[in-house]
């Protein structure tokens, strides 16, 4: 499946959410230090509905570290103001879908380290800063499952 990196993430619920997709859809979840909370603060297991255990989730001292643990995978980077859309990128299991700190994003540095070519946004009506964060890695998940046919889906409605 795919691997969700979150770099720095500063808001618990918005992780929390993100464990609890990781959970539904089979992604795994990195979170490069520092994290702006605690692991086990109460809006991040509310929001996450305690399916932590049922997420894989693997927290990295900084993103040189990630990398290291992750190597070989190809990255893309998604962020606000990316020349392509998401959807035009084509995902195939284990990319690494890089996500920026939700108050100030990814830096020129990081996104160098990417590659112009695999950084993308999703749109949205001129004149919004941005989407939620979590919001954000749902849709783009989504699509990359998508584009691989729900590979491993349970339950098919």
């Amino acid at each position: 499946m795919f691997r969700i990196v979150l770099f720095e993430p500063e808001i618990p619920p918005n992780t929390g959410n993100i464990i609890r997709l990781c959970a539904n859809t089979g992604a795994e979840l990195h979170l490069v230090q520092p994290l702006g909370f605690d692991l086990e603060r109460r809006s991040l297991r509310r929001a996450g509905l305690d399916y932590a255990w049922m997420a894989n989730v693997h927290i990295h001292r900084d993103l040189a570290a990630c990398r290291t643990v992750l190597a070989g995978a190809r990255w893309f980077a998604i962020e606000t103001g990316g020349a392509r859309r998401y959807d035009q990128l084509r995902y195939v299991p284990g990319d690494c879908l890089l996500f920026g700190p939700e108050r100030r994003g990814l830096s020129d540095d990081i996104l160098d380290t990417v590659g112009r070519e695999r950084i993308a946004a999703v749109p949205m009506r001129a004149g919004n800063r941005s989407l939620n964060l979590s919001n954000s890695v749902a849709v783009v998940v989504y699509e990359a499952w998508r584009q691989n046919g729900f590979a491993e889906v349970v339950t098919n409605p």
